[in-house]
């Protein structure tokens, strides 16, 4: 793990393009954090206490400013799982409302459990669910020092919860998973329709720099956004015609020309997971 510098005083750190494991320790997301002159704000908490740690170690190998404010952009837990670290370093933990349904939900207990049997000794009996220490109901600005962070509500998008965080003086937007590079973005539950539509207005920001969930950081906004938003345009299309003709999933599924994304990582993980969810996502919505 080893920050790189994104604008002055901003990094990040870049997890692998890969599922959560044991052997990857669950670093397969992003996580940044911006250097005030007044303390640390740190973007995602990363997906193990183990991770956190480490970054949290990088960050006080860069600067003597204590962690005051961690922004969690999604409740997903390799976004997520390390927040425990932070909050005992003294950080005050932001996230929007919206998470806190998944949070207290047995969903969320249920996937804890699976993920320290998958992912020990990382995720282990002492990973516990962090509420935020302030839920967010709309945008908001936190300034820190000389810095301004401006803090968006995008959801419902690719979570009900999606937050992203932009530093107007440096032009410098935290994305979240709203954005994925070089790799299948995950779409799960989430409204592909409304996710575009994200996509779009990210690509309206005034930006040097974008920090998305996962993969490198971004310097060709629109280019780069391009991509997840031809995915979930293709995923719908294909996957909206099918469910308004009735067509069964796994015929649709098979006779899909996949060929422009399947040589994109974590591909053949996602995809026919992506496929089925947006299957049902289509036969609730009109033609």
């Amino acid at each position: 793990m080893v920050p790189q510098l994104v604008a002055p005083g901003a990094w990040y750190v870049q997890g692998l393009p890969e599922a959560g494991s044991s052997a990857n320790q669950n670093f397969i997301s992003n996580a940044g954090f911006v250097v005030t002159t007044e303390g640390v704000v740190v973007i995602d908490a990363l997906g193990s206490q183990a991770l956190a740690q480490r970054l949290l170690d990088q960050i006080r190998s860069i600067t003597s400013q204590p962690v005051t404010h961690v922004i969690v952009t999604h409740y997903h837990p390799d976004h997520f799982y390390g927040l425990q670290v932070f909050k005992a370093a003294g950080a005050r933990i932001m996230a929007h409302e919206a998470a806190r349904n998944y949070l207290h939900s047995e969903n969320a207990l249920l996937r804890l459990a699976s993920s320290r049997q998958d992912i020990a000794p990382w995720v282990n009996s002492q990973t516990r669910l962090v509420d935020a220490d302030e839920w967010l109901k709309g945008e908001q600005t936190l300034t820190v020092g000389k810095d301004v962070f401006q803090i968006k509500p995008m959801g419902p998008a690719h979570t009900a919860e999606d937050l992203v965080v932009y530093l107007p003086e440096r032009k410098l937007l935290f994305a979240g998973d709203l954005m994925f590079r070089n790799r299948a973005p995950f779409v799960g539950q989430a409204d592909s329709g409304l996710w575009i539509k994200a996509l779009d207005a990210l690509a309206a920001f005034d930006t040097l720099a974008i920090v998305p969930g996962h993969g490198p950081v971004s310097t060709q906004a629109r280019a780069d956004l391009q991509l997840t938003r031809d995915y979930l345009s293709h995923l719908r299309f294909v996957m909206g015609q099918a469910a308004h003709n009735m067509t069964p999933f796994e015929e649709a599924y098979q006779s899909a020309d996949w060929r422009r994304f399947e040589q994109m990582p974590m591909f053949q993980l996602v995809n026919r997971i992506n496929a089925y969810n947006t299957y049902l996502l289509m036969e609730r919505e009109p033609p």
